[in-house]
């Protein structure tokens, strides 16, 4: 009898335990999965209000937000250097100077250049000596006083001291130095380098006194007439833009001065993050814009079609923002998104997602209130 009291006691008080186990799961608060998850007893999930549903596709007019930088087309930029080298005597150029079509900006010095308009002038005159020769050879010949064979050397030497004429000349032009204003009474010993472009200098790569080769970059010029703005838009938002259409940018530091552009070429082209670059062209040039100064744009874009959540579902924590994803029985999942308000209360949302895919639509601030205080 006394073991048959024992039995049904242990039996109570086991029962009494499992209904205290279970009467404290129902009060316990929601718990977090993980750092981002919160998971709601049916109580909490009752007085939060949460209300799911679906992200819904609506079409709207809207404003493209792009971000990216003033570029230079590379027919616009310039690399200055010297074709047969020497030591740079002078030069004034300061980055940021401007600089006119033809002005001197360098002046370089060797003895190449001399030796060059010795060679020059030594075989100008020895032409004429064998231009001489061979027309007097060739009257010779005509009478039968001389031999063919003296006259077609006679001519060959004369052609080939021709051509060598030539061929310095040449050199001394691409050395800048005119061989029409040199003589045996006038060499120029150093020689004067041209600004090809109108523009402005963006690098200073040489000192006085430093000897250049014909491989190196004295300076470089940019023109600045054909600056653009080279944006970032990603795949998604390729199918928005066309050619033509207008597009107000602006820089960091003054973002209440707008600059009007358009749109001149949509690269094809896309890049490991699955964008590619769409050059704009700006309407007036402003001297102040200097190339790799980094702008926002605004592209006005009409009847897209983009997926949206009530405003409510969006939330705000340390500066981003969040919906909240169903990710199981009474579990939601906080997933940082990229929104956009829209003017008919509701928000434009660019998020990864598969069909199916539930979201909170009410009641989000409540699963983020419950999700930070249980993870302090």
């Amino acid at each position: 009898m006394k073991a048959n009291i024992f039995i049904i006691a242990a039996v109570f008080l086991l029962g009494a335990c499992g209904d205290k186990k279970q009467t404290a799961d129902e009060k316990t608060p929601s718990g977090a999965v993980n750092q981002n998850t919160v998971k709601l007893t049916e109580a909490q999930l009752r007085n939060a209000g949460i209300e799911t549903g679906d992200m819904v596709q609506r079409e709207i007019s809207g404003t493209l937000k792009l971000s990216g930088k003033i570029d230079v087309p590379p027919q616009n930029m310039v690399s200055v250097s010297v074709p047969l080298g020497g030591y740079l005597k002078s030069t004034n150029l300061l980055p940021g100077m401007h600089v006119k079509k033809g002005e001197t900006i360098a002046v370089i010095e060797d003895q190449q250049y001399i030796q060059l308009q010795q060679d020059y002038l030594t075989a100008k005159a020895k032409m004429s000596v064998l231009a001489k020769d061979y027309q007097r050879q060739k009257e010779l010949n005509a009478s039968q006083a001389a031999s063919d064979k003296v006259t077609q050397q006679a001519e060959s030497d004369y052609r080939a001291d021709r051509i060598l004429v030539t061929t310095l000349a040449e050199k001394l032009r691409l050395a800048g130095i005119d061989p029409g204003r040199i003589n045996e009474g006038h060499i120029e010993r150093s020689v004067n380098i041209h600004s090809p472009i109108d523009g402005f200098v963006s690098k200073v790569n040489i000192n006085i006194g430093k000897y250049v080769s014909p491989t190196d970059v004295l300076f470089e010029l940019v023109n600045p007439t054909d600056i653009h703005l080279a944006l970032k838009v990603f795949e998604k938002d390729l199918s928005k833009l066309q050619l033509g259409q207008q597009v107000l940018a602006y820089t960091n530091n003054n973002p209440g001065k707008k600059y009007d552009c358009k749109i001149l070429l949509i690269g094809h082209d896309l890049s490991a993050d699955r964008a590619a670059d769409v050059h704009c062209h700006f309407e007036t040039y402003d001297k102040t814009l200097v190339p790799g100064t980094y702008m926002n744009a605004e592209v006005e874009v009409k009847n897209i079609v983009a997926n949206t959540l009530p405003a409510e579902a969006v939330v705000d924590f340390e500066g981003k923002t969040y919906v909240f994803k169903v990710a199981g029985d009474k579990t939601y999942e906080m997933v940082e998104v990229k929104n956009e308000q829209l003017p008919n209360g509701y928000s434009r949302i660019d998020v990864s997602h598969t069909d199916g895919d539930r979201f909170v639509t009410k009641g989000a601030y409540s699963l983020l209130m419950m999700l930070k205080n249980k993870a302090e």
